[in-house]
């Protein structure tokens, strides 16, 4: 039986592949050359996760891999409508990604409720400036999107005392429908979005949405960039209707040197490093190897996303 052929559309630096050595043909491919070599895949890894590639080259209805593996957590810039309707497998890096970043937004919220911006701002002036801050325990908090990641920021956030409301698509056991999300925004002290784009979230923070919250509150997306219309967060900093946003992911990434988004009062803006933490390359190759071994033995994979919804399901434990 000939070895099967793993296709990794590879970025610097590459994953760490060597304990498939002998087992697994690797064939190594640029965007240019994705197109050309996909029919002739078992599986496919998207180690460039940035790139859009897929979709441009998916072949359709011929030869295609049986698994495509991406080492992210979101699958928007891969999920077309030919590979959705194909019966290949796809899976993502969950379990990977899911404590970093809610330790991010932990910090973010820390640093916005202990004005840390507005302590450094000062501190570049040389001015001497008592302010009261704010305590953390006992605000609320909306997080939007009730996956791993986002049930994990809620752990972190209820750990500090904070009210957590847990936002998902559908309404279930402790967590809310989509249909309760405006309620909750407006009376919440925090909204933070770790949702997956599909299209259902595309655009759906807005201005009708940031009129709904308080003039305290402040926004966090760790989610994806197209679920936020960026020019109206900026007006809604601009004309104080909120009171700070922070956004680790964008429309376009990266974001221009030339964006206005950089100089809005009261938003932080960082590089899409939300879930990048010392080593993190290195655990999603390991990852990908073990997910490999199961499907080369013939066993079922984790991590499988439901390609009609555009991620992978969560089940409760009470389901």
């Amino acid at each position: 039986m000939p070895e099967p052929t793993l296709l990794v559309l590879d970025t610097d630096p590459s994953p760490r592949l060597g304990r498939l050595t002998g087992r697994v043909r690797i064939r190594y491919t640029d965007e240019a050359g994705l197109a050309g070599q996909l029919p002739h895949a078992d599986a496919l890894l998207v180690w460039d996760f940035t790139s859009d590639a897929v979709r441009a080259a998916w072949p359709g209805d011929g030869p295609r891999p049986r698994w495509v593996h991406t080492a992210s957590a979101g699958v928007d810039r891969l999920l077309c409508p030919e590979l959705a309707a194909s019966d290949t497998v796809l899976t993502n890096a969950r379990g990977v990604f899911e404590r970093p970043i809610a330790e991010y937004v932990l910090g973010l919220v820390l640093a916005f409720a202990k004005d840390v911006p507005g302590t450094l701002q000062l501190q570049r002036q040389r001015r001497w400036r008592h302010r009261e801050s704010q305590q953390v325990a006992g605000a609320r908090a909306v997080v939007v999107g009730a996956g791993p990641i986002g049930r994990e920021i809620t752990r972190l956030l209820m750990a500090l005392g904070v009210q957590v409301a847990l936002v998902g698509r559908t309404a279930r056991r402790s967590i809310h429908g989509a249909e309760d999300l405006d309620r909750l925004a407006a009376l919440a002290d925090w909204v933070i979005c770790a949702a997956p784009l599909t299209e259902r979230t595309r655009g759906m923070f807005d201005a009708r949405f940031f009129g709904l919250m308080q003039p305290s509150a402040r926004f966090i997306n760790v989610g994806r960039g197209p679920m936020v219309v960026e020019d109206d967060l900026a007006d809604a900093l601009h004309r104080r209707w909120i009171a700070g946003a922070a956004l680790d992911v964008f429309a376009h990434e990266p974001l221009d040197p030339g964006s206005a988004l950089w100089d809005v009062p009261g938003l932080i803006v960082s590089p899409h490093m939300s879930g990048d933490t010392v080593g993190w390359r290195d655990r999603l190759g390991e990852q990908f190897v073990e997910m490999y071994e199961l499907w080369a033995a013939g066993k079922p994979l984790p991590n499988v996303v439901d390609k009609r919804l555009g991620y992978v399901p969560v089940r409760d434990r009470s389901e």
